[in-house]
């Protein structure tokens, strides 16, 4: 069985244990709400890593470009 590195070694018994807790304490109809939310959140964080991936690209050539053009001189 493949477990996930921030579960450990927890089984599908406790697995389903907490998900019965869960729609206890949300309700079957504010859990969409939930998972939508928490979907929203997750596509924004892989937005923002695009982005400060780019910036770090853009810097990057600006500096290879500085200093080869410093070497050129």
């Amino acid at each position: 069985m493949k477990t996930l590195l921030f579960l450990g070694s927890i089984g599908w018994q406790e697995i389903l244990v907490i998900l019965l807790i869960v729609l206890l304490l949300f309700g079957g109809k504010k859990i969409p709400e939930l998972m939508r939310g928490l979907g929203k959140g997750v596509k924004n964080f892989k937005e923002g890593m695009k982005d400060v991936e780019g910036d770090m690209k853009e810097i990057k050539k600006e500096i290879e470009s500085e200093s080869s053009d410093s070497s050129k001189k």
